[in-house]
C-alpha cells in the first residue's frame, strides 16, 4: 500500500497529513517545494505506517517554506513584521521587537529569509533600503501599505484603523487598495500603544491584559488629559481618593477611544472598517469604538501584520507591470 502525503501551510509552518492511502506526490505536485522535501515527509510517514495524523514536517521542508518571491518589511517603532509571499500567498511571516538595535533586528529575521524583491514600510524604511541597498529593496509608506495589506484580505473594506506602538491612522478607501483621504497622528504618543503601555505600568498590570482589566469596571469615569504625564498623574489622584483600579483603566481607555473616534469622524467612516494594528488585540478598545460607532468591526488574524503583508503585495503589483512591460516591447 503506498503512502499519500498532503502538505499545507499554517501560521505556523509548513505540515503534512499522511495515511496508507493514495500515492507518492509527483514531481511539481506542491510549487515552492523540492522534490526531495517531499519525499522526506514520504520516508517519515512510511515510519508510521499504521498511522493517519498531522504532524509537522522537518528538515529541508521547513526551510523551504521560507522562500519566496516577495518580502515585505514592516519597521514600526515598537516592533517589525515581516510577510513572503509566493505564488500570491503568504508563506512565511515573522514578528521581533524593533529594540534599540532596529537594523539589527532586521539582519536576523532576514537570515531566514531569501526574497528576490524586498519592500520596506513603516518609520524605518529609508534607513532599511539605505542599509540594504545590495539587495533589491524599494519603499513604500504606511499609508499605502495599510491600504493595500486591508484590500486584499477585505476586498469590501472602506475605511482602516490602525493604531500602532506609537501612531494611529485612518484611512479611506475607493477600492481595490486605492486611497481617498486619510489622517496620521505620529507627532505624539497620546492615544496610541505606547500610552496603553505606559499607563498599564502605572497601574501595575500586564498590557497584554489591560484590556480585559478595563472591561471588570463598574462604572465609567472621566480623564480629561491624553497626555501620558499628565494621564498618570490624574490617574495617581482618582486612586488615593479611593477610585477602583479598573474604573480608571476604562477611564484611559475611553480617552484613547474617543481621540480616536475624532480622527475616524474627519476623514469619514465608511463600512465595513477594519482595525488593525497591535491595539486591535485589545479587547476594551475593540468593544468601546463598536459601541460607539454602531456596527462591528472587522479584525484581521494577525492585525500587526497588515502593513508588511500590505508591502509585499506592493512588490508582487510592480514585477507583474514591468513583466507586462517587458512582454510588449
Amino acid at each position: 500500500m503506498e503512502t499519500f502525503v498532503r502538505l499545507y501551510w499554517s501560521h505556523s509552518g509548513w505540515f503534512f497529513s499522511f495515511s496508507r492511502r493514495g500515492a507518492e506526490p509527483a514531481e511539481n505536485s506542491l510549487p515552492g517545494v523540492s522534490l526531495r522535501a517531499q519525499r522526506l515527509c514520504v520516508s517519515s510517514a512510511r515510519k508510521h505506517p499504521d498511522t493517519s495524523v498531522d504532524q509537522g514536517c522537518r528538515g529541508e521542508q521547513h526551510f523551504m517554506a521560507h522562500k519566496g518571491r516577495f518580502a515585505g518589511i514592516d519597521i514600526g517603532s515598537r516592533s517589525i513584521e515581516l510577510v513572503l509571499l509566493n505564488g500570491g500567498g503568504p508563506v512565511y511571516q515573522v514578528k521581533a521587537a524593533t529594540t534599540f538595535d532596529p537594523l539589527g533586528q532586521c539582519v536576523k529575521i532576514l537570515r531566514e529569509v531569501d526574497a528576490e524583491r524586498i519592500v520596506a514600510t513603516g518609520y524605518g524604511r529609508k534607513l532599511f533600503a539605505e542599509s540594504f541597498a545590495k539587495r533589491n529593496v524599494t519603499t513604500i509608506t504606511e499609508i499605502q501599505a495599510y491600504a493595500l495589506g486591508a484590500s486584499r484580505l477585505f476586498p469590501e473594506a472602506r475605511t482602516v484603523l490602525d493604531i500602532g506602538g506609537q501612531d494611529t491612522k485612518v484611512i479611506s478607501l475607493l477600492g481595490t487598495g486605492r486611497v481617498s483621504k486619510f489622517e496620521m497622528n505620529d507627532r505624539c504618543a497620546a492615544g496610541t500603544g505606547k500610552f496603553l503601555e505606559f499607563m498599564a505600568a502605572a497601574l501595575q498590570v500586564d498590557l497584554e491584559e489591560f484590556g480585559e482589566y478595563a472591561l471588570r469596571s463598574d462604572k465609567r469615569i472621566q480623564i480629561s488629559s491624553m497626555c501620558t504625564v499628565f494621564a498618570e498623574s490624574e490617574a495617581t489622584s482618582l486612586m488615593a481618593r479611593g477610585e477602583r483600579a479598573e474604573n480608571i483603566a476604562m477611564g484611559l481607555h475611553l480617552a484613547i477611544v474617543q481621540r480616536t473616534l475624532s480622527m475616524l469622524r474627519r476623514v469619514g467612516v465608511h463600512h465595513p472598517v477594519v482595525f488593525a494594528g497591535g491595539v486591535a488585540h485589545n479587547p476594551c478598545v475593540r468593544n468601546l469604538l463598536e459601541e460607539q460607532l454602531g456596527q462591528e468591526l472587522i479584525v484581521p488574524d494577525n492585525p500587526d501584520m497588515l502593513g508588511a503583508l500590505g508591502a509585499a503585495l506592493h512588490g508582487q503589483n510592480v514585477a507583474a507591470e514591468e513583466s507586462l512591460e517587458r512582454g510588449s516591447q
